[in-house]
């Protein structure tokens, strides 16, 4: 069964920092593109940080640039987003995707189940 499943996610104060993890199972990531979305309650799912198969490209929304950073371990099968200084703006739940191709400007193969990020003020 192909599956991603995030974890990291809780609560933290505003400034604060986490590192949600995708891993995935029932394939091997390291030919497809990863991505990371959010979903604020009320709001739609929006992009926030795409990487290339070889990690050799990477693209984030405008709102977490220079705050969030997303990497990937083929060997390990994982993605991660690394998230500084966080804002009560970044309060969602996070999806990890795969997407079909090496690129992430392609159609998504896979969702994750999502993982809750509150940032209290």
């Amino acid at each position: 069964q192909v599956q991603l499943v995030e974890s990291g996610g809780g609560l933290v104060q505003a400034g604060g920092s986490l590192r949600l993890s995708c891993a995935a199972s029932g394939f091997t990531l390291s030919r497809n593109a990863m991505g990371w979305f959010r979903q604020a309650p009320g709001a739609e799912r929006e992009f926030v940080a795409g990487i290339s198969w070889s990690s050799g490209s990477t693209d984030y929304a405008d709102s977490v640039k220079g705050r969030f950073t997303i990497s990937r371990d083929n060997a390990e099968n994982v993605v991660y987003l690394q998230m500084n200084s966080l804002k009560p703006e970044d309060t969602a739940v996070y999806y990890c995707v795969a997407y079909y191709s090496g690129s992430y400007h392609g159609p998504i193969q896979v969702w994750g189940q999502g993982t809750q990020v509150t940032v209290s003020s």
